[in-house]
């Protein structure tokens, strides 16, 4: 599986992708996508013959939207569906690395207080 957006394939011109070419254009595994149709209303495919899952281009743009919100930018679950639905910048919540970065800060805060530098 792909794990940076430059591994990642281009996106063939074709109507419809199944579950299974969407894992490989997005380097995502299909059980995370179905997990994703539950979490995501905007991620919608449609279903045909036998309950099978297809994909339409966008919807393809969409799951690696989400994939790098979540996998490259440390999103949660609740942060990706935010930033999708249009959430500014104030309201978004933090990313992993920008938690990591303002604990740090306090840290050493806090070490200079206590006079532990």
């Amino acid at each position: 599986m792909p794990t940076n957006k430059a591994e990642l394939p281009a996106i063939p011109a074709k109507r419809y992708f199944t579950i299974g070419e969407v894992s490989e254009l997005t380097g995502v595994k299909q059980h995370v996508l179905r997990y994703w149709e539950q979490e995501f209303s905007e991620l919608r495919n449609v279903k045909r013959r036998g309950n099978r899952r297809y994909y339409q281009h966008g919807e393809v743009l969409l799951v690696r939207k989400i994939r790098d919100l979540l996998y490259d930018d440390g999103f949660t679950l609740q942060g990706a569906r935010q930033r999708l639905q249009g959430g500014n910048a104030e309201q978004a919540p933090l990313t992993a690395q920008q938690v990591r970065k303002e604990l740090q800060s306090i840290v050493d805060w806090l070490d200079i207080s206590l006079g532990k530098e």
